[in-house]
């Protein structure tokens, strides 16, 4: 197993991960896994199908309940999380997630959800304070000319903007991506992933972000972790990732080949 590089310390941590498990009818998908997420960090998470990194991604949102181990956002047990707490925690999907029939405005809106009465959601009862954040946000990702088009007329690479757009709008302090740009050709790959870097940068989000493009995660990580069968193999800066760990993370295969 590759040595696991410690250079973050549990204090500055936004997410801090510590033996975390879980299972399914065939046994363990995550088996001990802990890590730690500063913030303003770019975190790849890389591994073949099957390792873990979706049900991990799940895990880290709350949306599937870990067997044992913890998992603490801001210090604070995520299945113990406030609604206004869990709105800090933003998720962008592969397949974008959006309402095909809205507006690619109305999407970003939906960001607003957790911010708002419920009623006022049911309704889509927005403030203009809300109409202009979301507005903003689309025009920081660069699709503020297409607010008023309906989502599923844009392109792959501009739904997963607006998909950022409406991460922006909640105002996280973390974003899970689960394979951003698996869908995306290598140009709208890019755009992507620098938005979500300079997210980073700007405004001192975490990013986690699971690739299975090597060459795309050296390029834009600040930090990589491999998972193989579930477990954590590698721990490294960017920078110091290598041939060799990546034989660990993937096999003697092509690592491109999931």
């Amino acid at each position: 197993m590759v040595a696991v590089e410690r250079t973050h310390s549990a204090g500055s941590s936004i997410l801090s991960v510590k033996g975390l498990v879980k299972q399914f009818d065939r046994g363990p998908v995550i088996d001990q896994l802990s890590f730690e997420v500063r913030p303003g960090e770019c975190l790849a998470l890389l591994g073949l199908s099957g390792a873990g990194k979706t049900t991990l991604i799940r895990c880290l949102a709350g949306l599937l309940a870990p067997d044992s181990g913890e998992i603490f956002f801001e210090g604070r047990t995520i299945t113990r999380l406030s609604r206004a707490e869990r709105r800090r925690i933003a998720v962008v999907f592969q397949q974008f997630n959006l309402v095909g029939r809205l507006t690619a405005l109305d999407n970003v809106l939906a960001g607003r959800l957790g911010h708002v009465s419920q009623w006022r959601g049911i309704l889509r009862r927005f403030s203009s304070a809300d109409r202009l954040l979301a507005l903003e946000c689309l025009d920081r990702v660069g699709v503020l000319d297409r607010a008023t088009q309906r989502a599923d007329t844009l392109s792959g690479g501009q739904q997963q903007r607006v998909a950022i757009a409406r991460a922006l709008a909640q105002q996280a302090g973390l974003i899970l991506a689960d394979e951003p740009i698996a869908s995306l050709d290598p140009e709208s790959s890019d755009g992507v992933l620098e938005l979500l870097r300079g997210i980073a940068r700007e405004d001192g989000v975490a990013i986690v972000c699971s690739l299975h493009q090597v060459e795309f995660a050296r390029k834009w990580a600040d930090r990589m972790i491999g998972i193989r069968g579930g477990r954590l193999v590698v721990d490294v800066a960017a920078s110091s990732f290598d041939g060799r760990m990546e034989r660990e993370v993937y096999g003697e295969g092509d690592a491109s080949d999931e």
